[in-house]
């Protein structure tokens, strides 16, 4: 009588664990398939961690599956050729495709962090640091034409000091290189995001002094774009999309950063939960992340000031040609 109910037993669990595998494959099939190229990996994008994590793009149909694509340029090149749908990258990228007079441009269609989200790494302790304590050293900055480097030089303009003249601006670096080079030896001081800027601290390789993000103003700093001709066939996608992220934006400003951390601590297994706490409080404090995906034309044309400033772009762009209102 024993031996037959665990064959029951058996039986019953076999039977629902392949019912289960039955309709996680049907409601799997069921959800439209969405290519993401993202720009970087870091916890500056905690809305759209948090949106893929609480199901919120398959709540709205969608399976969206996230390819780290590290540069902005290479996102561009990804979103243009069609190996991916949606480009998560600066808006600043549109800009450059539309004046290079690409017919099937890329338009922004929703924003997710409206500062930027670097962070001023010095190599010896500094109390009380100011942008003059730049002068006479050596920075990475990052890649010219990319927005870290660009809000940097802004914000030292805005501030009487000369990026080319006053100190060294290191753009010969990658992205992905830049903390590496940092602990390696190179340079004063660095412009890392996070988690980057937290560990290097925490491995005493360095202090951070200043976020460029508080320093530089509101712009649609990372955003997501896609290809006009896209846009147009898939514009139900493209709002749900916008409906998910908007829920993860929503969540990060609904709820404290311990709370979010959790729900994101699977994106970063090498980052300790205290840590990531510690840097959603940082990117908080500093109102990262806008209530919407919506930005405003003030701050796109702040962004082409910051552009025309590097020497990037000389005459601004028309803010409905490049960001699509549905």
């Amino acid at each position: 009588m024993k031996k037959r109910i665990i064959t029951i037993c058996s039986f019953i669990i076999i039977f629902m664990l392949a019912c289960s595998v039955i309709f996680n494959e049907k409601e799997k099939k069921d959800l439209v398939k969405v290519k993401v190229a993202e720009v970087a990996h870091s916890i500056f994008y905690a809305p759209q961690y948090v949106a893929l994590h609480n199901g919120y793009f398959k709540d709205v149909g969608l399976d969206v599956e996230l390819i780290l694509t590290p540069g902005a340029d290479k996102v561009t090149a990804a979103v243009l050729s069609g190996d991916v749908d949606i480009g998560f990258s600066g808006s600043e990228t549109t800009i450059y495709i539309y004046n290079q007079g690409e017919k099937d441009y890329l338009k922004t269609f929703a924003g997710l962090t409206q500062k930027d989200g670097s962070f001023i790494v010095a190599r010896n302790k500094i109390d009380n640091f100011t942008l003059n304590d730049l002068k006479g050293k050596y920075i990475i900055g990052g890649r010219i034409g990319g927005m870290p480097e660009m809000t940097l030089e802004y914000i030292l303009t805005k501030n009487n000091i000369n990026p080319t003249k006053d100190l060294t601006i290191d753009t010969s670096i990658a992205f992905a290189a830049m903390q590496g080079a940092f602990i390696g030896g190179t340079g004063d001081f660095v412009s890392l995001f996070e988690p980057n800027a937290t560990l290097v601290e925490k491995e005493g390789y360095g202090y951070i002094v200043a976020s460029l993000g508080e320093l530089g103003g509101n712009i649609p700093y990372t955003a997501y774009n896609a290809r006009i001709s896209y846009l147009e066939k898939n514009p139900e996608i493209i709002q749900k999309f916008t409906q998910a992220i908007q829920k993860g934006l929503d969540f990060v400003h609904q709820n404290d950063s311990k709370k979010i951390a959790k729900i994101i601590e699977k994106e970063f297994p090498d980052t300790k939960l205290e840590d990531l706490i510690t840097v959603i409080d940082r990117y908080k404090k500093i109102d990262t992340w806008p209530k919407t995906t919506k930005f405003t034309e003030e701050s796109f044309n702040h962004l082409q000031d910051i552009m025309i400033n590097a020497k990037q772009l000389t005459n601004k762009v028309n803010y409905k040609d490049l960001v699509y209102i549905k």
